[in-house]
């Protein structure tokens, strides 16, 4: 793909997050969208303004047949402040095509003048809008959010690159990026008002109303749809298609990034079904029910809403709570803010500081004991089972037999405390064997609208210890209902039986002298330690990722029984390491019955089987979807390495321009090889290209910097001949290639002082080079001095030693800081 010059493309585009954010428009009229197909037509280096704005004109009104007195042009009219013209060039080819001058309206930077980020390629962009209405001037309404004049094609021409300092730099090398939105193109062809009477929402908007109890869609906005039922038909079909098309994709809603954007996206449809359209209530509405019961209760309907339910909404069942704020605004109610506030500074306390001690002491174990309290049936948490391919864990409901605030037994624990929780029973998997504890919360019986998250779980002294942050107050002898995090469980489930096949790939591997030395299992991932003499070589790395791989795509059963520990440690080939293991202990076997192992009537020579005791290891990994994740990255960073690595071998760059943009490029994928996450062993192997091309790339540069500094000199030499002081500027950006010419200029001119500067023209930096020969008549002065001076003349700094110096300043006028710098140099050596 690097050597297309000339693209078109249809684009899956979602403007629901960052600085293009349409989430909130969504549904208020009858264009926005949160998913839309973006066509787009590009060009890298090749047609610019002329051919783009002729062919995007062709296309529209010779093969699509819109109508000329429908279409109107903008264009980027400049911006003194930052020192733009505007663009001329663009509005004389709209002329040259035959658009009428009063349909060609200049518009500033924040309409026409498109920019991705704080910094990058940007340019002047040029939109044609189409008027739904006709008939009519309608240029006073373009770009001013009507719904009958709308953009629907944005020709974008980048021929700048926005600077870290805020600066505008031009391009080498002008391209063009067009865009418009299927959606919108869709509703003129179809001579629709609104992009959801296309055939692109109709189909969903009549299945929304089958499954609604609401009348059908009747495209009202605004006062005149008062319930807001055409709006929430909009969400709903639009966000449908966003969730769909993201899904399908591999993006699901999660707590971070583009799946936490996917997320609000979905809250916002659901809260539209259930509150507007009254769609059948499903297992996502819980927290609709719970802010709808609790205003229900509440003495003053208009009061304050408790700060701990709408925390607990955001905390545990990951509710924003700006969408808190949403559905109370309209009822006339808002949260306890101040209230909500300190729960939220609680909260980051008890992350970021030291947490309270919960952890039973001697004295509250012995204490629990002269009670008698029996230790916590944890049975349950093995109690779960494989049920048509999907986990099926069972019920738990438990009594409080005993809570504790960190210093003693208590019978009651007050809202808002940390305490620790002992049951009877529980399905929580505790801290141990190197496995995370398990996630989720409580509710409790006559009060299931509080919900009590489970912070830890550890098992002390028999008991299964909960630490949980009260909602509401707790006692001894409340029932409760426990509600695990499932998600989380088979994730780390997963990791588990991972270790045991990653534990079997380095032994088949490496050898049986693999030791075991540390695990860790979490949701997350898994980390596994092992004893070995040298690292593993890629091929070897290789070699464990396929053996793991070939046991997954194996399919074979997991088995798993509690033994006495003396009849698990009779299993041949089953390595303890020396781990101090509890009694009875759990054993895990892939592929062959733990009865059969214990009988040992397998051959461990030629059987895919794992066992292992549940305890230690460590490399880091992760399965499932992440894995593929992985894959995924490190085969597009993979062609993206091959792609560069083509380039290098076809030509070798001709200018220091595009050798330092071949440099960068690698240093990007470079960075990006160390970053992302792909597979160890392909690391290992990029990297290892890569070094191979970081040091052609910046031999390339180098050569190119002596070839450009030796014409530069020589132009210098001719004209100034070799003067004892040389004080001049070159053109140049690159402060090494600076350095070279005052180097090559000393060779040539051995007693001659020589300080060169380079004025960047677009940003006003000035950077500084010098040479002062040692053991000459201007011994008297020193580069480094001569550097420093003008440099903070500058408003900069210098750094160097008594022969060459370097530094970087800020001016507008090079002319007057050369002959400061001349007459520096001039004091100087005449002392």
């Amino acid at each position: 793909m690097a050597s297309y010059r000339r693209v078109a493309n249809s684009q899956k585009c979602v403007r629901a997050g960052g600085k293009h954010n349409d989430l909130d428009d969504v549904g208020r009229d009858v264009y926005h969208h949160t998913f839309f197909e973006m066509m787009g037509s590009w060009s890298f280096g090749d047609y610019f303004k002329e051919e783009a704005c002729q062919m995007a004109w062709s296309l529209l009104t010779e093969h699509y047949g819109l109508p000329v007195d429908r279409l109107y042009v903008s264009y980027f009219g400049g911006d003194a402040a930052f020192g733009l013209p505007p663009d001329d060039e663009t509005r004389q080819i709209w002329l040259e095509i035959g658009v009428q001058a009063n349909r060609i309206l200049p518009f500033g930077l924040k309409e026409n003048f498109w920019e991705m980020g704080d910094s990058g390629p940007c340019g002047p962009c040029t939109e044609i809008h189409y008027d739904h209405v006709g008939g009519r001037d309608g240029a006073a309404l373009v770009n001013n959010d009507t719904p009958d004049l709308v953009e629907i094609w944005n020709l974008v021409f980048m021929q700048y690159n926005r600077e870290l300092d805020g600066s505008l730099r031009p391009l080498p090398q002008c391209s063009v990026d067009t865009g418009m939105g299927l959606e919108r193109l869709v509703r003129i062809l179809q001579n629709k008002t609104s992009n959801y009477d296309t055939d692109l929402f109709t189909p969903l908007l009549d299945h929304i109303h089958q499954v609604s109890c609401v009348d059908i869609y009747g495209g009202r906005k605004g006062s005149s749809d008062q319930e807001k039922v055409d709006m929430a038909y909009r969400v709903v079909a639009d966000h449908i298609r966003t969730l769909s098309v993201c899904i399908a994709d591999g993006i699901h809603p999660g707590m971070s990034g583009a799946e936490l954007v996917l997320r609000r996206i979905l809250r916002r449809a659901l809260r539209f079904c259930v509150e507007v359209l009254q769609a059948p209530q499903g297992i996502l509405i819980d927290s609709y029910r719970l802010i709808h019961r609790t205003l229900n209760r509440m003495e003053n309907k208009h009061g304050l809403f408790p700060a701990s339910v709408a925390w607990s909404l955001h905390r545990d069942l990951g509710f924003p709570l700006d969408l808190v704020d949403l559905v109370l605004e309209e009822r006339g109610v808002r949260v306890d803010r101040e209230e909500l506030d300190r729960l939220i500074s609680e909260n980051h306390k008890s992350q970021s500081g030291p947490q309270s001690q919960l952890s039973l002491d001697i004295l509250s174990l012995s204490e629990l004991q002269r009670l008698g309290v029996p230790h916590t049936n944890d049975s349950l948490k093995y109690q779960y089972s494989l049920d048509r391919d999907r986990y099926v864990f069972p019920a738990c409901c438990a009594v409080i037999l005993a809570l504790y605030d960190g210093h003693s037994l208590r019978s009651e624990v007050s809202e808002g405390q940390r305490c620790a929780v002992i049951l009877d029973r529980t399905c929580f998997y505790a801290e141990q064997g190197g496995q995370s504890h398990d996630q989720g919360y409580f509710t409790r019986n006559g009060s299931k609208d509080v919900v009590y998250p489970v912070d830890a779980v550890e098992q002390v002294g028999g008991y299964v210890v909960h630490h949980v942050t009260t909602s509401e107050c707790l006692k001894t002898g409340d029932q409760v209902e426990l509600h695990l995090d499932q998600v989380n469980r088979l994730s780390c489930m997963v990791k588990h039986t991972a270790t045991h096949v990653l534990n079997f790939a380095l032994r088949k591997v490496l050898g049986p002298s693999i030791q075991q030395r540390g695990s860790h299992v979490s949701a997350e991932r898994l980390r596994f330690d092992f004893t070995t003499k040298v690292s593993l070589s890629v091929s070897q790395l290789q070699q464990v990722e396929s053996c793991v791989m070939d046991v997954i795509s194996a399919n074979q059963r997991v088995y798993s029984e509690e033994l006495p520990l003396l009849s698990a440690k009779t299993i041949s080939g089953l390595r303890t390491v020396d781990e101090v293991y509890p009694d009875p202990v759990r054993v895990v076997s892939v592929g062959i019955p733990v009865s059969e192992l214990l009988n040992d009537q397998t051959d461990k020579q030629t059987s895919y089987s794992m066992f292992s005791l549940c305890g230690i290891s460590r490399i880091v990994a992760v399965t499932g979807r992440d894995a593929t994740r992985a894959r995924e990255l490190g085969q597009a960073v993979a062609q993206d390495v091959d792609s560069l690595s083509a380039r290098l071998a076809g030509s070798t760059p001709s200018s220091l321009v595009s050798a330092h943009c071949l440099a960068k490029e690698v240093g990007i994928l470079s960075d990006a090889v160390d970053n992302t996450p792909i597979p160890q062993w392909q690391r290992r192997d990029l990297q290892n290209q890569l070094k191979v091309l970081q040091r052609t790339t910046n031999t390339t540069v180098r050569k190119l910097e002596v070839r450009e500094a030796a014409v530069k000199a020589e132009a210098l030499l001719q004209k100034h001949g070799k003067k004892d002081i040389l004080v001049d500027s070159v053109d140049t950006d690159s402060l090494s290639v600076i350095m070279k010419t005052v180097n090559q200029l000393s060779t040539a001119a051995p007693n001659a002082v020589v300080m060169l500067l380079a004025h960047q023209v677009h940003s006003g930096k000035v950077l500084c080079a010098c040479q002062v020969p040692k053991g000459s008549a201007s011994s008297s002065l020193l580069a480094s001095d001569w550097a420093v001076a003008v440099c903070q003349h500058l408003g900069g700094g210098a750094g160097g030693n008594a022969v060459v110096a370097q530094g970087t300043g800020s001016s507008d006028n090079i002319i007057e800081v050369l002959r400061w710098a001349e007459q520096f140099a001039v004091q100087k050596i005449q002392r």
